[in-house]
């Protein structure tokens, strides 16, 4: 299994870089990146299990270091594993006071 991720601004309308993001399956952290300058972190191409896995995104740091205030210190997105052959991109889109994602491709 793949994953990968795109971080997007929604306020400022423009890739999210520099967002610190880690991929655990349980307490085992699986893979751990930062986002690039398009906003876009690949965490691995490795086979990973069945099961749920999350991706972590540090957006309170992230947010302090561009002088704007958040109100999510960090973004947990919990997904299922249920083919692991698969490529599984989740993508965020961010705001300091909210968020969404869905199963991207």
């Amino acid at each position: 299994m793949s994953v990968s991720t795109h971080v997007l601004d929604s306020v400022l309308g423009r890739p999210a870089a520099g967002i610190a993001v880690r991929l655990l399956a349980g307490d085992d952290l699986i893979a751990a990146g930062v986002t690039d300058r398009d906003g876009r972190c690949r965490l691995t191409d490795d086979a990973t299990a069945l099961g749920t896995h999350r991706l972590v995104f540090a957006t309170g740091q992230w947010f302090a270091e561009q002088d704007r205030e958040a109100f999510y210190p960090e973004v947990t997105l919990t997904f299922s594993v249920v083919e692991p052959a698969d490529h599984h991109h989740v993508p965020l889109l961010l705001a300091p006071y909210a968020y969404s994602t869905y199963r991207g491709s």
